[in-house]
């Protein structure tokens, strides 16, 4: 009897560790259009998705992509569309005749590119990171924001950081 219970214990201490195991590797990168456009009566409305490796924005975007106005905007001067998921965010806003005029996308702890941290380890080689947003804004179809937000801290020290897309510390 000792030994089953012994038996029972042992694998039911063991087998939780194995269920845990990450999956490691390259992530594959989905590809949404390059450029959306869509033709709103006269006009055309333009969104650049961000070619970002995280899922999360990738998820969002599409979501924004297959949105159909459809009814909703008539009769409205203004339209805002905003989209909202666990630590994430898209507000579009869009004219009385249905053209998107302005995206603005904020996202938290998203997978930093390797330029990004590449950027930070050898700029600030002993700081660790606590917490990180990217920003993404467009406005008729042109990029107006596109950055990382980074906190850094050292002991007691905190910093924060706006770095480009390419790694380039633009701001401290």
């Amino acid at each position: 009897m000792k030994s089953i219970i012994t038996i029972f214990l042992f694998f039911g201490l063991i087998l939780p560790a194995f269920s845990q195991e990450k999956e490691e590797g390259a992530i594959d990168i989905k590809e949404l259009p390059s450029v959306v456009i869509r033709r709103i009566g006269t006009d055309f409305s333009i969104y650049i998705p961000d070619k970002n490796p995280d899922k999360n924005i990738l998820k969002l975007q599409e979501e924004f992509v297959a949105y159909d106005m459809g009814k909703d905007i008539k009769g409205s001067e203004v339209y805002l569309l905003i989209m909202n998921t666990d630590n994430n965010s898209l507000a579009a806003t869009y004219n009385e005749h249905g053209k998107l005029m302005r995206v603005v996308e904020n996202y938290k702890n998203v997978k930093l590119p390797n330029a990004v941290i590449y950027s930070i380890y050898k700029n600030y080689p002993d700081w660790s990171i606590v917490d990180d947003k990217y920003i993404y804004a467009q406005k008729e179809g042109d990029i107006i924001k596109k950055h990382y937000n980074v906190k850094l801290k050292k002991e007691k020290k905190i910093i924060r950081l706006k770095i480009r897309p390419n790694g380039e510390i633009f701001k401290t």
